[in-house]
């Protein structure tokens, strides 16, 4: 992953102001993925993008992340920290998706139970966002990602699929791709009990970026209205040496 520069990032900021979350996300994205048309990341399994995030949080503000979370039973505050980079190498592979299916080259699963025989595609974020507009978004998904479904030697369409044979796709579908839905799971320490909560990478990642730059370009103020430097001369400056030349700044 190449490092992106100040001025990159705060125009990816910039841009992100006016998007929705998922726009935000999917610019996010393409920050961690330049290799990558910007049109293939919306369909990309949703594991991979949730460990680009992982690997570009880690790039920007380093392994360790700060979370805080209420107690689900007795609502105290819990902080505790998280190794981004261990999310990272935890969300990359690939696993197996268990007993009567198995795992396919790139982004479908195969799953064999009682005379089905049914490929099914990892779902993308473009997938989920359009299947959370359906009325039944379940079967919308279902539908959207279904690659061949056969029973018997006969084609099939999504919605003659039983209950036991979706389910069995969910399965596979969560081993295959783990990294979809990253759940903590933690024990508090006041009272004991366990909170299950989402970690949301993108939104996480959004609220640091957000601080980044509006520091950033509070410090850019500084050193403007102090040195005469443009924009561009300041953002060209290291970290370090822009720290250094604040410190002047306040030792006038």
């Amino acid at each position: 992953m190449a490092i992106t520069g100040a001025a990159e990032l705060l125009a990816t900021w910039e841009a992100g102001l006016a998007e929705a979350p998922n726009g935000r996300a999917l610019l996010l994205h393409r920050t961690a993925r330049p290799d990558v048309d910007a049109a293939r990341l919306p369909v990309l399994p949703v594991g991979e993008r949730e460990a680009d995030l992982f690997a570009l949080r880690r790039a920007l503000f380093g392994e360790r992340m700060q979370v805080r979370l209420a107690c689900s039973a007795c609502r105290e505050d819990m902080e505790f920290d998280l190794d981004a980079g261990e999310f990272a190498r935890s969300l990359g592979g690939r696993g197996g998706s268990g007993d009567g299916g198995d795992s396919s080259a790139g982004t479908v699963v195969r799953v064999r139970q009682d005379g089905w025989d049914v490929e099914f595609r990892l779902p993308g974020v473009a997938d989920l966002t359009a299947a959370a507009r359906a009325a039944d978004p379940r079967a919308a998904l279902l539908a959207r990602c279904l690659v061949s479904a056969v029973r018997d030697g006969a084609a099939v369409g999504a919605g003659d699929l039983p209950v036991p044979v979706q389910r069995r796709i969910a399965e596979a579908v969560e081993a295959a791709d783990p990294g979809a839905d990253v759940t903590l799971n933690v024990a508090c320490p006041e009272c004991g009990e366990a909170t299950r909560a989402e970690l949301d990478i993108a939104s996480y990642l959004w609220t640091e970026l957000d601080a980044w730059a509006r520091d950033l370009l509070l410090d850019v103020h500084l050193l403007a209205t102090s040195y005469g430097w443009s924009e561009p001369e300041i953002l060209a400056l290291s970290p370090l040496r822009r720290r250094y030349y604040l410190e002047l700044c306040a030792d006038v």
